[in-house]
């Protein structure tokens, strides 16, 4: 396998990992958003907000972990 079938397969990993905490991260925010809507309507909680932020901070390290994608070598 050639460097660059490695950096290909490595690349796309990342995407797919970064990718998979973004959506895991935005599906809290969004039920920590619709959760109190459903519920009673205008009950929020210290619980609304612990959700919001896991969600959003597993946002930001999905942001980070895009970071880590590799470039081709110059040559």
């Amino acid at each position: 396998m050639s460097l660059r079938d490695d950096l290909a397969v490595h690349n796309e990993r990342v995407k797919l990992f970064a990718g998979f905490l973004n959506a895991l991260g935005l599906g809290l925010i969004g039920f920590a958003v619709i959760r109190p809507l459903t519920d009673s309507g205008t009950s929020v909680s210290l619980l609304t907000g612990v959700w919001g932020a896991v969600g959003l901070v597993l946002h930001l390290i999905a942001h980070y972990i895009m970071g880590m994608l590799r470039k081709e070598a110059a040559e």
